[in-house]
């Protein structure tokens, strides 16, 4: 049978049985609906997206846990868990030779007040950064160029701003060379970048400035923690195993220095990847990742079983008002595989169109008025597309949506091609 006729018998099938199919079709594109919004809620914690698309390749650790003897007995009660100071990264992360490049930068921003001759004071979120920051993120610029390593080391007053905020000041973002006050410090601007969605969580701001230039590299306590994280770019992730003994062996050295002022790290099995690190809820302890996937199997499992048993038993009130139509078939030569194969097509074909339904639901819904989902603390800016959408999360939803259609409609469509062809033509199920 061709393509052309399943489709003809799918929507037969349909439109003899309105209300089945509706119901039918409907619970079929709420669970998609509701396995993608899962997804999407993931997809912008997890998957590349400008300017933060070498997540795949990224090794993070945003705090350290340091404790000391005379704290007490254990690490989570002699131990205090924040980010690091400049120093401590300098002695260990700027040490490593193996990965392509590592950012030092501050994790969590505030805001700046910002001012310009002849316009109104305002706040903006500045994050403090070193140069391998921008080899590490991938901005694009519109303007200029980013600060280099000559910058950060000599704390030049140099000042990367997004596309909206060098709107703002200057009414261009054509301002490169023109100066501005930030917190009443004379800083010129470089460079200016596309403006960053604050999805992408560690590349988010309005301005980027070299942490050296505003006193960040000095700002610590007990000299080893401070204000900044740390991510590791991998050539390639099968460098993970490589860059982690050498994170091993340098952190092994510095904390023989540590040691001297009876202090002592607890390394929690970092550097973590990007999966370890978003799903990694208490930074003071060891992650349990395992926990993590068997939750997520446990929600996806859920989620896919419940709507396959309800289309299961609608499949099969559906398939029995079509024994007689199976009964003429069987009498004419048909065999019972190829009767099962077909009604399996057909129900497949509705199943991905529900599935389709389902995904432009959930896309919808993202882009209309669910935003808080991806972000419950505030507002989403700087939404794409991309973001929460890409071939892989398509090619899942249409697995899912050949998985109901195998737990719904096999053992309903075998039932019904086994049944006696004079049951079948009388219309009796036995």
């Amino acid at each position: 049978m061709s393509i052309k006729r399943y489709f003809k018998q799918a929507w037969g099938s349909l439109t003899k049985q309105p209300l089945l199919s509706a119901i039918s079709v409907g619970g079929t594109a709420l669970a998609i609906f509701l396995i993608m919004i899962i997804f999407m809620i993931d997809e912008v914690k997890l998957a590349p997206f400008a300017p933060e698309s070498n997540r795949d390749r990224w090794l993070v650790q945003v705090t350290a846990s340091l404790g000391n003897k005379d704290w007490g007995s254990t690490p989570e009660r002699n131990s205090s868990t924040g980010p690091m100071a400049y120093h401590t990264i300098r002695r260990t992360f700027y040490e490593m030779t193996t990965p392509e490049a590592v950012a030092a930068f501050t994790p969590f921003v505030g805001e700046s007040h910002l001012s310009v001759k002849g316009k109104t004071p305002f706040g903006a979120i500045l994050r403090g950064t070193d140069d391998g920051f921008w080899k590490v993120m991938d901005f694009t610029f519109v303007s200029g160029h980013p600060y280099d390593k000559a910058s950060v080391e000599a704390g030049n007053q140099v000042a990367v701003l997004s596309e909206s905020l060098a709107r703002k000041l200057f009414d261009t973002s054509d301002c490169v060379g023109r100066d501005f006050m930030i917190d009443h410090v004379s800083y010129r601007v470089c460079g200016v970048v596309r403006d960053v969605s604050n999805l992408a969580s560690f590349a988010h701001a309005d301005l980027w400035i070299p942490l050296t230039s505003n006193g960040i590299d000095k700002t610590t306590w007990s000299e080893y923690m401070g204000p900044l994280g740390a991510i590791i770019l991998a050539r390639d992730k099968s460098d993970f195993p490589k860059i982690r003994e050498e994170y091993k062996e340098v952190w092994d050295k510095f904390e023989d220095e540590v040691k001297v002022g009876g202090w002592e790290f607890y390394r929690h099995q970092y550097p973590y990847d990007q999966f370890t690190y978003v799903n990694h809820k208490w930074r003071n302890t060891d992650p349990d990742m395992g926990a993590v996937k068997r939750h997520n199997l446990i929600v996806y499992t859920i989620l896919l079983l419940i709507p396959a048993i309800n289309l299961s038993s609608l499949t099969q009130s559906r398939l029995s008002r079509r024994r007689e139509e199976i009964g003429v078939r069987r009498s004419f030569g048909a065999t019972s595989f190829s009767i099962m194969v077909d009604m399996f097509i057909e129900n497949l074909i509705i199943t991905l169109v529900a599935g389709l339904i389902g995904l432009l639901l959930s896309v919808a819904f993202i882009f209309l008025g669910g935003k808080s989902v991806l972000a419950p603390e505030g507002e989403v800016s700087g939404l794409r597309f991309d973001m929460i959408f890409n071939m892989s999360v398509f090619g899942t939803a249409l697995f899912f949506c050949f998985l109901l259609n195998l737990l719904s409609a096999l053992i309903p469509s075998w039932q019904a091609s086994r049944s006696k062809i004079v049951n079948a033509l009388i219309g009796h199920n036995k």
